[in-house]
């Protein structure tokens, strides 16, 4: 008979909120971390379509090069979404549902110009790459103030490939100011 009523309220739970994966975080971690992923995740998906935005538009003397190079960003940037997300989910969270909820979100600003100089496309995306390694730094320490490991381990990650980015789109626009 105690079983019973444990399994009803079990079920019963899992009705109220059937997307609760449990954890051992915390309400007040899943909470925070939730909504600092989240708006990670917005500012990750509108750096992703910049990136690919000015991948398309670029033009210029140094075409294929910023072409090929902003495809391979591109490419790097979106395959932390669904990790991202995922990680959210993985803690108890939910995660982005639209468009317009990144929209709400983001903190990287749109570029809708119908033309954008190469180089100012360079120099868009490196300031862009090094705020992202400021938020991602930030959400790290949450994740370290809530002991999560395994979201921090995700960070060190991201925040290296972002260093990278920056670190390529810096010393491009470095070559092009100094005129080399």
């Amino acid at each position: 008979m105690a079983e019973t009523k444990i399994d009803l309220k079990k079920a019963a739970e899992r009705r109220k909120a059937p997307l609760t994966t449990p954890s051992d975080l915390g309400d007040n971690a899943v909470r925070d971390l939730s909504g600092a992923l989240n708006e990670l995740l917005a500012d990750v998906f509108a750096l992703y379509l910049k990136t690919k935005n000015f991948h398309w538009h670029v033009s210029g003397p140094h075409f294929r090069d910023y072409h090929l190079l902003l495809d391979e960003q591109g490419d790097q940037i979106f395959a932390m979404t669904d990790d991202i997300a995922e990680r959210v989910r993985k803690i108890g969270g939910t995660t982005i549902r639209s468009i317009g909820q990144i929209a709400r979100l983001q903190r990287v600003k749109d570029n809708d110009a119908d033309y954008v100089d190469p180089l100012d496309m360079i120099a868009e995306l490196r300031d862009d790459n090094k705020d992202l390694i400021g938020r991602l730094r930030a959400v790290h320490d949450l994740a370290d103030e809530h002991n999560d490991v395994a979201t921090a381990s995700l960070l060190e990650n991201w925040i290296d490939e972002s260093e990278r980015r920056h670190w390529f789109l810096f010393e491009i626009s470095r070559r092009e100011i100094a005129g080399h």
